[in-house]
């Protein structure tokens, strides 16, 4: 809308006229009263008025606003598109319009599901970042007057070499070093600068049975050492090998190998014992041996009342690569033996060796279980077991005597096997065990290794118990 000129001098003629000082503001309003700060008292408010609230606002048209006929002259004049002004743009066929336009649904992706090319192997050779450091040159000596000295690097030491395995008469007498230093000792004290007399008999008797070696062999040591020497001078090393000898005359009937009867197979042996002589143990180490000598070994998890027994004869059979029958904790020993006779003949196995659960000898019920086994293999062969393997623990002393003549009279203990030789003092508990009970010793274990495990020789055992040095 275009103002008429009278209007337009109005307007101007309003915003050149000065301002009058006295003439109140009207965007000011009247002065601030602040007297109500001098009222005692509280100040009565008066109620909000929000009564416009309710009041009808009624719509406000607005004008539509129509260019003015200057603001349509100094506008530039648009001209119509004109084909060249579509660079590079193809003209739509009729048709094509609303098929390009058309719902997503007809949208072509089918770009997606195409295989990528190949992408260039990038060479990732790492670039030096910078220029190479020249080495730098060698350092001068310094002169020997100038107070100082340069600290040399020490070289590093030479590479340990590996220890050289020791022989199993050394490892023997090593483990046997208690037992063998208390007899030593005794001798030497009984023996320095004294006379063989009744008395000085009697004193060395009484070492050999606190030594385990029994009253049969204490005996019969005295007796030889009493032989032409009576009321003279004998040195210690003589009495050592006195000593050796007797205890080797007394080994050697037991020292026997172990016999297996192939042309039965599986050559069943079931191995007994109290608790913690180190059954499960000498089960793995002999299934080794036996797989090294390239027969095929079944194991039986007998013992089902400790579950750490199954899982250490699971480890040795992986070991040794012998197949494992076992079955859930307290399962029945003698249904579990039957079954792995079963699965021994299936698979060809030479030798199946049964573990049991460790039990006292003093306990019926328990050793009743035995017979059970027994009664059971038998049933499958009447041969079965053939050999039945007692271990002993070497720490026991004394009481490894009574041990193997319940089991044997239970069990039909038929084989020995002494565990922990090594650092007990005891070890003469076993020339005691073979002067009563004639059993053969098998093997002898002074380790936990897997070769601590080894046949009984006689001759070694007796030196090395004696005190000799090894030959």
């Amino acid at each position: 809308m275009e103002l008429a000129p009278a209007d337009i001098a109005a307007h101007r003629a309003e915003a050149d006229r000065p301002e009058d000082p006295d003439e109140p503001d009207g965007d000011a309003g009247d002065d601030d009263d602040f007297s109500f700060l001098d009222t005692r008292g509280p100040i009565a408010e008066s109620p909000a008025d929000f009564s416009f609230l309710d009041e009808r606002v009624e719509p406000v048209e607005t004008a539509s606003r129509e260019p003015s006929a200057a603001a349509e002259a100094a506008a530039p004049e648009v001209e119509p598109a004109r084909e060249e002004d579509h660079v590079g743009i193809q003209p739509a066929e009729p048709g094509e319009e609303d098929e390009a336009s058309g719902g997503e649904d007809d949208a072509d992706f089918s770009w997606l599901d195409e295989d990528l090319p190949p992408e260039e192997e990038e060479d990732r050779r790492t670039e030096p970042s910078g220029p190479a450091v020249p080495a730098a040159p060698p350092r001068a000596p310094l002169p020997g007057d100038s107070g100082f000295r340069l600290r040399e690097r020490a070289a590093p030491p030479p590479a340990a070499a590996p220890a050289p395995r020791i022989s199993w008469a050394e490892r023997l007498r090593l483990g046997l070093s208690r037992s063998s230093s208390q007899l030593t000792d005794s001798i030497t004290s009984l023996f320095t600068k004294r006379r063989l007399d009744e008395d000085t008999l009697q004193d060395f008797e009484d070492v050999l049975i606190q030594a385990d070696l029994g009253v049969e062999t204490a005996m019969r040591i005295t007796d030889r050492l009493s032989e032409g020497r009576f009321g003279k001078e004998i040195a210690g090393a003589e009495v050592r090998r006195i000593l050796a000898e007797e205890i080797e005359k007394t080994l050697v009937p037991v020292a026997l190998p172990l016999e297996l009867d192939l042309e039965k197979k599986p050559h069943v042996i079931l191995v007994v014992g109290v608790n913690g002589t180190g059954k499960t143990t000498t089960i793995g180490k002999l299934a080794a041996k036996l797989t090294r000598a390239g027969l095929k070994v079944t194991l039986c998890a007998g013992d089902t009342f400790r579950a750490a027994a199954v899982e250490q004869l699971k480890i040795w059979g992986e070991r040794t690569g012998s197949e494992v029958v076992a079955k859930q904790i307290g399962a029945d020993a003698a249904g579990l033996a039957f079954e792995a006779y079963d699965r021994a003949l299936e698979n060809d196995s030479d030798v199946l060796i049964i573990d049991t659960a460790g039990r006292l000898q003093n306990k019926a019920e328990l050793m009743a279980e035995l017979e059970k086994i027994n009664r059971v293999l038998s049933k499958r062969e009447p041969d079965a077991p053939h050999t039945v393997l007692q271990t002993l623990d070497a720490t026991t002393g004394q009481n490894a005597l009574s041990q193997v003549e319940i089991f044997r009279n239970v069990s039909g203990v038929n084989g020995l096997v002494m565990t922990k030789l090594d650092g007990t003092a005891r070890g003469g508990i076993l020339v005691a065990i073979a002067a009563k009970h004639r059993l053969p010793v098998y093997f002898v274990g002074v380790g936990e290794g897997i070769d601590d495990l080894e046949p009984f020789k006689a001759k070694d055992f007796a030196g090395a118990i004696a005190g000799l040095p090894v030959t």
